[in-house]
């Protein structure tokens, strides 16, 4: 059974005041917090068990969500104390993932993932083979938003993901911070250390050991307040079309 960890560790400086006082996955965009979003998507999906990671007014964080029964879920909690990093929060959090690779979304995006895609994903990241150097991340990218044009990657056609853009190796395209990872990714970061995740990424890249696929739903990262405030509005315009 798919474990999934939600990111919910940064400060979010750029979303001040806002972050002041309330968790960034904690804001609302259509009558619900962001993260609540990603809990009633998985809970539909059928997970059962997510990992959460909190510093920043990580107390509010579990007030709020409490142990996930309210979506028939187990949530089981990483608190940081000091945000870690990406990867520093991940490797903390390993004991809590299991052995199995497992999913990894940030908590202040929203998105449409679809299940379909993370199942295939899992599926080959499951199948027994004699490839003595497997797969250790499979990403999902996105078209490159406006304000951040360049892109992280590059997507080859044989679904290896590059370290840097390279428009004549394949399409540069932004990560979402959506991932399946294996625990070995994070075999050499010391626990309860600050690690960043990209430079983890670009070494098992230069081994051809990272995957990927363009994700090509709904996706914002919700990183101002003005984006926060458009992804709201057209939220709730989307749900006044719907009512009768």
């Amino acid at each position: 059974m798919l474990t999934v960890m939600i990111l919910a560790a940064g400060r979010g400086e750029r979303m001040r005041p806002l972050t002041d006082t309330v968790p960034k996955p904690m804001l609302h965009v259509g009558g619900k917090p962001l993260i609540v979003w990603h809990l009633e998507r998985l809970a539909a999906w059928g997970v059962r068990r997510v990992v959460i990671n909190h510093a920043h007014l990580g107390h509010v964080l579990e007030q709020s969500l409490g142990d996930g029964s309210s979506w028939g879920m187990q949530i089981a909690w990483s608190p940081e104390g000091e945000a870690l990093e990406t990867a520093g929060g991940i490797a903390l959090a390993l004991p809590l993932l299991g052995d199995l690779p497992f999913l990894v979304l940030n908590g202040d995006v929203f998105c449409d993932l679809d299940r379909a895609s993370v199942t295939d994903a899992l599926s080959r990241f499951n199948r027994v083979s004699v490839d003595p150097s497997p797969v250790l991340a499979h990403l999902w990218l996105v078209d490159n938003p406006e304000h951040k044009t360049a892109g992280d990657f590059t997507l080859c056609s044989d679904g290896k993901v590059l370290a840097r853009p390279d428009a004549a190796a394949g399409q540069s395209l932004t990560f979402s911070g959506i991932g399946l990872y294996r625990a070995e990714l994070f075999a050499d970061c010391e626990r309860g250390s600050k690690a960043p995740l990209a430079p983890l990424l670009r070494t098992a890249m230069g081994a051809q050991r990272v995957s990927g696929e363009h994700l090509r739903g709904r996706w914002v990262d919700v990183g101002t307040p003005q984006r926060l405030a458009s992804l709201d509005a057209e939220l709730k315009s989307a749900q006044a079309g719907e009512r009768p």
